[in-house]
């Protein structure tokens, strides 16, 4: 402002006593607005923050896979043929953990696909593994004995340690952990820089089929013999008494119930008495009448139909991480490819070695 300001002093002197209340050349700003006076709608409004896009494919594939669990469940006894095969075949159920696994894979490719501090993720990964093993222990571990009896507690004795949540566990952890830091930092422009930034992942997945394949078909399974409980009650003197069955094996890559090395390597390092009492296997037509559900033992059934076996065991479930490897592939592709032709070609040509990579529907899962 050109003008010079000036203030009067003192009264009825004229202009002699007045002095600048502003020196010459210096402009008068307009006045601060007051915090109180009303601002136009969104002036101040914060910039918010911005949330992860959900992927849609990846919620309707696991609404479905859900879906699908609850039908097995509830109507696999009416219709056999979606309920879990007996033992060798597949059917609708013997997806479900797969898909689970596989939603498992996909999902943690998106989680973990900026780790500035690998070592406190790894943590978190290690910390979210161990509360879904302990919740499967306390769903599944049957450790509540004695229901009918009003004896409750821990039975440490015969506590089954693996089941469907401890196995789901397990499979994210190996998934989280190759994320975290088996994965290269470079940056992907082309099939070959895709290929470079994940061919660890791929090499430790064929590691792992590659290991199962070989003590499947190579590990020398011998005689082994179980506790059988029977019951010989009468009304002065009722008694269990524990009696021992053996089964006839000594041979290497069966694939049958009683004698292959999925079960031999639980029951060396679990032990028998923490495997599952009510395998699968006990629908098959040498263990019941009412095949493919359960039911009494026929005539002259054979010792094993009596045998303890845990489908989610610990060679099992070591496969059953492969299909996590596989979901992280297909992970990988929803975050790389950007284009919906490009995704669909990526999913198609791996298809071929993703079913190569899936012997894990071998192993009978119940959920």
């Amino acid at each position: 402002m050109d003008a010079t300001v000036v203030a009067v002093a003192s009264d009825g002197d004229e202009g002699d006593d007045r002095r600048h209340l502003l020196e010459t050349g210096s402009e008068i700003l307009p006045y601060p607005e007051s915090p109180w006076r009303p601002q136009p709608p969104g002036a101040d409004a914060k910039p918010e923050q911005q949330k992860p896009q959900r992927v849609a494919s990846l919620d309707v594939f696991r609404g479905l896979t859900v879906a699908m669990m609850i039908l097995v469940d509830d109507a696999g006894g009416a219709w056999p043929g979606i309920n879990h095969a007996p033992w060798f075949g597949v059917t609708v159920a013997d997806f479900v953990m797969p898909a689970f696994l596989f939603i498992i894979g996909v999902s943690a490719a998106l989680v973990f696909k900026k780790t500035p501090n690998k070592i406190a993720t790894s943590k978190k990964a290690a910390c979210r593994a161990i509360k879904l093993f302990i919740l499967g222990v306390i769903l599944q571990g049957g450790y509540i004995h004695g229901r009918h009896k009003l004896t409750y507690g821990i039975d440490l004795d015969h506590i089954r340690w693996l089941g469907v949540l401890q196995r789901i566990a397990i499979g994210y952890f190996l998934a989280a952990i190759s994320e975290i830091w088996l994965v290269n930092n470079t940056s992907v422009d082309s099939p070959v820089s895709f290929v470079k930034k994940y061919f660890v992942e791929w090499i430790m997945a064929i590691m792992i089929s590659a290991l199962y394949i070989g003590l499947v078909f190579g590990l020398y399974v011998p005689n082994w013999e179980f506790k059988v409980q029977t019951s010989s009650s009468t009304f002065s003197n009722p008694t269990n008494d524990v009696g021992f069955k053996t089964i006839q094996c000594g041979l290497r890559g069966s694939l049958g119930p009683p004698c292959n090395a999925v079960g031999f390597v639980d029951r060396v390092l679990l032990g028998e008495s923490h495997l599952y009492k009510n395998p699968v296997y006990k629908r098959t037509k040498e263990c019941s009448i009412n095949s493919p559900d359960y039911g009494p033992l026929p005539p002259n059934a054979p010792n094993w139909c009596l045998a303890p076996f845990d489908p989610e065991g610990l060679l099992s479930t070591l496969m059953a991480a492969v299909s996590c490897f596989v979901g992280l592939h297909f992970g990988h592709v929803l975050i790389h490819c950007k284009v919906h032709h490009l995704k669909c070609s990526t999913f198609s040509s791996f298809q071929p070695c993703a079913c190569l990579l899936e012997p894990s529907l071998l192993s009978k899962t119940e959920l």
